[in-house]
C-alpha cells in the first residue's frame, strides 16, 4: 500500500512537473508571437508615416485656373497650360520650352518638385530662359500625347523642346539643382 501511494505521488509528481514544463514554453511562445507582432505594427506604421510624407508634397495643389502657377517664385515657376500655347509663346519670346513630365506616382518627380525645382539658382535659370511646364502625363490632356511623340517611358523625363515641338534635348531620372543647371548650359 506504501509503495502504491508513493507510485501514485512520483506519477503526480512528474504530471505537475510536465505540465508546469509544457506552460513554460507555450508562455515563451506566446510572447515570441507578441513581439514579432508589435514589431510588425510598429513597421507599419513607420511605413505609413513615410508613406504619407511623400505624397503630401502635391496633395495641396489645386488647379483653378490654366495659368496657375505651381512652384513658389524662388524656384522654377511652372505655368499650367497646353502644349500648343507654351508652343506659341516660345516662339514669341525665342525662349525653348521646358517640360517636366512626370506622374503623381512618381517618388522622383514629387522630390523633385520638393527640392530641386525650388532651389533659386535653378529657378533663376529656368525662368529666364524657358517656358516652364509640368505635365501630368497620364492625367493632363497633352501628356498621353507627349508621352508618344517624345517616346517618355520613365518618369521623371524632362524634355526640352523648341517652338516648333522639335526636341532639343532629353534627361530621364531625378536630378539634383547642379545638374538641372548643367542641363540647362548645355542647350543654351
Amino acid at each position: 500500500m506504501h509503495y502504491k501511494f508513493v507510485r501514485q505521488f512520483v506519477l503526480w509528481d512528474c504530471k505537475v512537473m510536465f505540465t508546469l514544463t509544457n506552460e513554460s514554453s507555450y508562455v515563451e511562445r506566446k510572447t515570441t508571437q507578441m513581439k514579432k507582432i508589435v514589431a510588425l505594427v510598429g513597421v507599419g506604421v513607420l511605413s505609413l508615416a513615410f508613406i504619407s510624407s511623400t505624397c503630401s508634397s502635391h496633395a495641396g495643389e489645386s488647379i483653378s485656373s490654366n495659368t496657375e502657377k505651381l512652384a513658389p517664385a524662388q524656384g522654377i515657376t511652372f505655368k499650367k497650360k497646353s502644349f500648343e500655347e507654351a508652343k506659341k509663346e516660345a516662339k514669341k519670346s525665342g525662349k525653348l520650352i521646358f517640360i517636366d513630365a512626370y506622374t503623381d506616382w512618381c517618388g522622383p518627380c514629387k522630390r523633385m518638385a520638393a527640392t530641386s525645382f525650388k532651389d533659386a539658382k535653378v529657378g533663376e535659370m529656368f525662368n529666364k530662359n524657358f517656358v516652364n511646364m509640368k505635365v501630368e502625363m497620364e492625367k493632363d490632356a497633352d501628356g498621353p500625347e507627349l508621352a508618344r511623340k517624345y517616346r517618355v517611358v520613365a518618369y521623371p523625363t524632362l524634355l526640352i523642346v523648341d517652338g516648333n515641338g522639335k526636341l532639343v534635348k532629353q534627361a530621364v531620372g531625378m536630378k539634383s539643382s547642379d545638374q538641372l543647371i548643367a542641363l540647362a548650359k548645355s542647350v543654351l
